[in-house]
């Protein structure tokens, strides 16, 4: 009953319809989540079923490779399985960035501070971006937020992304989370401020690539100088996953390795988006690299047209 009735405050104070841009926090009530957005509006947070599983055809090459070889979702963990890299065999090909799912974005603007490689007797599993706190993180790619909480293993607050591409992201340290977990995310997206929360000192953004909750150099993908990625194509085997190993070292070591990529012919495809709480026309079509009257005309709706959240609009 309590949790009824502080549903029901909420509701006089946070309004009805969740048009909010951001989330602020979350609620737990008798009848469900409640997720509390910034303009002080607020909906049930959907429970979700997803089994983890965003390229399934790296998925089937990996069990074919390994049946051992697991990379399961949860909201609570913030890495869900030890896989054996080692037991690699075979060299994938994984398309990093393409016209239709994945537009690459920096994580933050600032320059590195350290990088990927052993220090003080351990290995730094990523990147150090320089950043003041409360300076906004951007999603490296589209994907969906697996974990977005306070860790306790040194990470401070923490964001965890799966990508279609079939990588993970880290982004830790942050002073204040924007998004929540199982939360569609748009390449680009804020997804929270930079802080020195957890085992920090100094403000600054530590950012991890992870391939079966392995990690990458990400500088094996990422010119972090030029802020581009290095190439869309990234050949994925297991001297990647050496501790410090430098950009592209094993190939250099292992010639006759070498495996070219393969020739991609990419046709137009149907690309439909969800309405989220907050958005408008403008803001889609900018996500989407499209315009409001090209949306318009594939769904027969008007520039003053209401969305409806939850509703697909094709966009492409």
């Amino acid at each position: 009953m309590r949790s009824i009735t502080l549903l029901f405050i909420f509701c006089l104070f946070f309004g009805f319809s969740a048009t909010a841009q951001r989330a602020l926090d979350t609620i737990e009530t008798e009848l469900g989540k409640v997720v509390l957005y910034s303009n002080k509006t607020w909906s049930f947070l959907q429970i979700s079923t997803f089994d983890g599983i965003m390229n399934p055809r790296i998925n089937a090459l990996m069990q074919a490779q390994d049946p051992s070889f697991r990379h399961p979702w949860s909201n609570d963990i913030c890495f869900t399985s030890r896989n054996d890299m080692s037991k690699l065999k075979d060299t994938l090909w994984l398309c990093v960035n393409d016209d239709y799912d994945q537009n690459f974005h920096m994580p933050a603007p600032g320059i590195v501070t350290s990088r990927y490689g052993p220090r003080n007797g351990r290995n730094h599993n990523g990147i150090d971006i320089d950043l003041e706190t409360g300076d906004t993180i951007y999603a490296t790619w589209s994907g969906k937020v697996r974990y977005a909480k306070y860790n306790d293993g040194g990470y401070g607050n923490l964001v965890i992304i799966r990508h279609s591409n079939g990588l993970e992201t880290l982004y830790a340290h942050l002073s204040k989370f924007l998004v929540y977990p199982d939360q569609d995310i748009v390449a680009g997206e804020p997804i929270g401020l930079g802080g020195n929360t957890g085992r920090s000192y100094g403000s600054h953004l530590h950012y991890e690539i992870r391939f079966y909750d392995a990690p990458i150099n990400p500088e094996e993908i990422i010119d972090f100088a030029e802020k581009s990625l290095k190439n869309e194509n990234l050949f994925v085997h297991k001297g990647l996953f050496r501790p410090g190993a430098k950009p592209s070292d094993y190939y250099e070591d292992h010639p006759a390795e070498v495996v070219q990529a393969p020739v991609v012919v990419r046709t137009p495809q149907v690309r439909y988006y969800k309405v989220r709480p907050g958005d408008t026309l403008t803001e889609i079509a900018a996500r989407n690299s499209t315009t409001v009257t090209k949306i318009c005309q594939l769904n027969g709706i008007k520039p003053t047209t209401v969305l409806q959240v939850g509703r697909s609009l094709r966009v492409k």
